[in-house]
Formats: C-alpha cells, structure tokens, sequence
C-alpha cells in the first residue's frame, strides 16, 4: 500500500485525536527509523522515551518470540514466571517492597492515586489533599487529567475528580504553604518531561520529603519518563538523595511492549486488601518476559556510564548550537538523555524545526510549543548525536 493510501484510510477511519506527521514508519534498526519508502531517520525520540533498547534488540525480540510461543496471556488469577522475576527486580532496583504492573503510565499513576486515598483514609477520613505541579503531565485517565497541572487539558472534561492541589515545580516555599495534616500525598515527576525538561533545582526534592514528613503526607513520584536509567541513573531520584514511598514506571519498562507499574513500601501497600485494585493485561507474561530483558540490561553500571556520559557529551553539544544562536536558543535544559533546547524568538516555530529536521532524517519532539525535547533511546552513540547536531545547525541556519 502507498503512503497516500495509509495516509487516507487513516484518516478516514481512526479517531482524530493525534497531529500526526506525514511519514508512514516501517521498521527500525538500533537507533534508526525507516518509511515505507526506505528513508532512514535517526530517531531522538524514541516512541516518546519508550524504545530505550533502540528498534529490532536482538535479546529483547527474541524474548517476545519465545514468550508468545509458550504463552502470551493467562490473567492476574494465576501465577508466572516472568511477573514473579519483574516484580523481585523492581522491587530491589527501588529499594522499595511492593509492586503491581499496569498497561501504561496512565494507569500506574491512577493505581498509585488510588492506592495513596486508601492509605491516608485510615489515618483519617480528611486527609484527601493530593498536591502536584503545574506544567507537569501524569496521564489522561479523568484523576491523572486532574493530577495533570495543564488547565487546557481539563477543558471540556467537566465535572472533574476533586481533591487536587498545585504548586510550582521548584518552589519549595510555596509547598510549605499548601501542604497540611490534611495532605494525602504529594506527587510530582522527579524530571518534569512534558512540561518542558525541568530538573529539580539545588535540595528541592529533599525539602519536598521533609514537608511530607513532617505532615504524614506520601511522597509519589512519576518517573514515566525520567526513569528507567534516562537521567544516568535506573532511578532519576537517586540522583538526589531520596526515595518515594510510591513511584510509577512505564514508556521503557518493557521496551515497547505496553507496561506500567507502581512500586510501594511494605506500609503503604498493606492499605490494599484483594478487590481493592486489579487489572486483565497488566503484568500478562509476554509484558513481562520483554521487562526482564530490559531489567537485565539497562541497571548495568556500563550501560548507565554510557548513558551519563553520551548524555553529557549531547548536552555540550547542544550549549555549543545555543552559543551559535543565542538569539534562537536560549537555555539548555535536562540529566542524562532527557534534554530539552528552549526556542526563544527562533526564525521557525518548534514544530516548523521538527518538520525540517525530519526532512533532513532525524526525529526530534517539540513539546509545549517552544521546546525542543531529545529523549532518543539510551543505546544512542556520540557519532549519532553529531549526526543530529549537524542537521540541528543546518536547520537552524535556514
């Protein structure tokens, strides 16, 4: 079928939710992307922070082939395997005690929602407050909408779940200003992602801990996107020194292969009693024998070393095209291979650049209308980042 053709029945046919861009993608290879008519991208995007294992992993296909011919599917009722060995990995990468798989962030975020309500109902039947951030994203379930701190996404969804509160990411001051006996939990991503590549500053999250100390309140955190080694760590909040009582999973946890999951302490998780929460996929065995492989790889200490230091090279890469064009770029944002370039006054818009740089053979993201976002998978190399630098000056340039 020609592209014309896809793009026609596409259109004709799927609900009209995405602006989709006009390439028919076919395969992959590492960290390239091809269309049906053989052009090859470098791909910094990754599905969105999925692909952490690049496109066609020989170890990560080759677990899905044999799961899928053993057993794809059996529901929660049942123990396996694959589910038992994710389970334990998590549970000790986190150094947290429970965990409980889902079909996606969204889903990880509301099991986390869910579960924070039904533990700090037992401390008293007020403490309802969940506080988050504006700018930051959490799903597009009605509460992880609501727990979303972006007023467009909630426009036309009305009347919405209450109980939420929002605060400014960064802005410990204003926190302590908001959080209360009457606080069930806090929840933030440790790397703002969609809202535009926003790491937290100095001891931000160290105080957030505190607060929620102090007040009984739980500490989430949503490391869809940031975590699963994309900050240089498996887990973007060792890198400042805490831990959440629950944090949410998902985008690379199984490599592409849908997956979400929320990791718990011994504490919190006893709020849970059987028919508290469930699912029919989450965890399924082919979800699950794809996470392993991705459990067994990316923890390594090389692996993490490779994506610190590919990180840093990208990101000095990226200050030398701000330095460039300072009247286009003006701030470099982002840990690891989460980065973001923020536009200021370019010659072209963000989705304009995207567009071009996909002419020229890389897939890059523009979120929030003037930021442009690199999350490429983590196997990424630094001749492929001057790959993308050279298109990304060339554009630029125009």
């Amino acid at each position: 079928m020609t592209e014309e053709k896809i793009f026609e029945r596409d259109d004709k046919n799927y609900l009209p939710v995405f602006k989709r861009y006009k390439i028919v993608l076919e395969r992959g290879e590492g960290a390239y992307l091809y269309d049906i008519n053989g052009k090859k991208y470098v791909d910094f995007l990754a599905g969105i922070a999925v692909n952490v294992l690049g496109h066609n992993y020989p170890p990560l296909v080759k677990a899905i082939s044999e799961q899928a011919a053993k057993v794809i599917h059996v529901s929660n009722l049942y123990y396996t395997e694959p589910q038992a060995n994710a389970a334990a990995k998590l549970v000790k990468l986190s150094g947290l005690d429970r965990a409980f798989f889902a079909n996606s962030g969204a889903e990880a975020n509301e099991g986390a929602i869910k579960l924070a309500r039904k533990f700090a109902k037992k401390i008293s039947p007020d403490k309802t407050q969940i506080i988050t951030a504006w700018d930051s994203f959490h799903g597009r379930t009605l509460a992880t909408l609501v727990a979303t701190g972006q007023p467009h996404y909630h426009e036309g969804f009305e009347p919405l779940p209450g109980g939420f509160d929002y605060v400014h990411f960064n802005d410990a001051e204003e926190l302590a200003a908001k959080i209360s006996d009457k606080t069930c939990a806090v929840m933030l991503e440790t790397i703002q992602g969609e809202g535009g590549v926003y790491p937290p500053k100095n001891d931000y999250l160290k105080r957030v801990r505190e607060l929620c100390d102090k007040y009984g309140a739980l500490l989430i955190l949503d490391e869809i996107q940031a975590g699963m080694g994309r900050s240089g760590k498996f887990f973007a909040y060792e890198k400042y020194g805490i831990k959440p009582d629950i944090v949410t999973l998902a985008k690379g946890l199984a490599g592409g292969v849908p997956i979400g999951a929320f990791i718990c302490t011994e504490e919190v998780a006893k709020a849970f009693k059987p028919g508290d929460h469930g699912t029919t996929f989450g965890g399924n065995p082919l979800a699950c024998a794809a996470a392993n492989v991705v459990l067994d790889t990316v923890p390594d200490e090389k692996f993490l070393a490779h994506v610190a230091e590919v990180g840093k090279y990208f990101k000095d890469k990226l200050i030398g095209l701000q330095k460039k064009y300072p009247t286009q770029i003006s701030e470099i944002r982002g840990e690891g291979l989460i980065l973001g370039a923020q536009l200021d006054k370019p010659k072209m818009s963000g989705v304009e650049i995207v567009n071009e740089c996909m002419k020229h053979g890389a897939i890059i993201n523009c979120t929030v209308g003037t930021v442009l976002r690199f999350i490429p998978p983590l196997i990424i190399t630094p001749a492929q980042v001057d790959e993308l630098i050279t298109i990304l000056d060339e554009v630029l340039g125009e």
